[in-house]
């Protein structure tokens, strides 16, 4: 039987808060994405920069985010918070996500 964790509420309500106050630099990155990937070869080094700027970005976001929660915590319970953070952002979110785990 599945157990939900201690911090999948609110870690499902941070994320859905992140999706609509974030949503127009995911569709902005989203764009790059596909200008990226339809590119003409001579222009896919550039536009792959432009895209991972926005992704940069987001993922500075996504981690503040996290980190303005877990900055309330004691030491043990923020990593447990950003375990389990990192492990939901990941499943939603993964390509803005990765950068989550550079910082452990």
């Amino acid at each position: 039987m599945f157990r939900r964790g201690r911090f999948d509420d609110l870690i499902e309500r941070q994320l859905d808060l992140f999706a609509v106050d974030q949503a127009p630099v995911v569709e902005e990155a989203e764009k790059a994405a596909a200008a990226w990937t339809h590119a003409k070869r001579n222009e896919t080094e550039e536009l792959y920069g432009d895209y991972q700027l926005v992704v940069d970005e987001l993922a500075d976001r996504l981690h503040e985010t996290r980190e303005s929660y877990a900055g309330t915590l004691d030491e043990k319970t923020a990593e447990e918070y950003r375990t389990s953070f990192n492990r939901a952002a990941t499943k939603r979110l993964r390509r803005f996500a990765g950068l989550l785990d550079e910082d452990e």
